[in-house]
């Protein structure tokens, strides 16, 4: 999953702001205490979420894979004084670790953290998305793009994570690897899409990111 050279990457992140205290305690207590910890979006990637949710001011945000919250805190960051960011996750084994950073946060009030597999809650949410990020299932990355894409007001944004899944993107798909074929057909399948405005971005573990023409 390291695309650039690890010292290159320190140089970014020492000339990148700080996560703040809490973010920084959260991505500690997540690689002791949880099972791969390589899920979560982490010091970097966590800064760019930030800053692209700063920069949309954004009224409503769907996060579709919420793991420890990390990455929702840094989208967080970004909201509207009225704005509320709604946060899925299939597994509720991770539910307690997850709310007690978001109500330790200053934006408790504006994450709606919901448990539950995420095909069936997106239909249920009633909203038109300004930013929507994905991080969940890989196998399911399409059918969640399907199912937001009408949902995302003109000029919203829509960032899928993993998208590179560590280069197996590149190589051919072994039999059962579901994944990686379920990513490659997502990568094509957006860039395809007239309805999108579409640039892949290899930070990290790679993100796609979408704005709704």
């Amino acid at each position: 999953m390291d695309f650039i050279d690890s010292e290159i990457e320190k140089y970014a992140l020492s000339h990148s702001s700080k996560e703040s205290e809490l973010l920084y305690d959260l991505n500690r207590q997540t690689h002791i205490n949880v099972l791969q910890p390589r899920m979560l979006s982490g010091h970097l990637q966590g800064r760019f979420l930030s800053m692209i949710s700063k920069a949309l001011s954004p009224d409503a945000i769907l996060e579709i894979g919420t793991y420890t919250g990390y990455s929702a805190l840094c989208l967080a960051e970004g909201l509207s004084d009225v704005g509320l960011l709604t946060t899925i996750d299939k597994n509720p084994e991770l539910e307690i670790f997850a709310k007690g950073y978001i109500n330790k946060s200053s934006f408790n009030s504006k994450i709606k953290m919901l448990i539950g597999d995420a095909i069936n809650l997106i239909p249920t949410l009633e909203s038109s998305w300004d930013l929507v990020f994905i991080d969940a299932d890989k196998e399911n990355y399409s059918n969640y793009f399907d199912l937001v894409i009408d949902n995302v007001r003109p000029g919203g944004w829509i960032i899928a994570d993993n998208v590179l899944w560590s280069g197996k993107v590149l190589e051919d798909t072994k039999p059962n690897d579901l994944e990686t074929e379920s990513l490659k057909s997502f990568n094509a399948k957006v860039h395809e899409d007239n309805r999108v405005t579409n640039l892949l971005l290899p930070i990290r573990d790679g993100l796609m990111i979408l704005i709704k023409n």
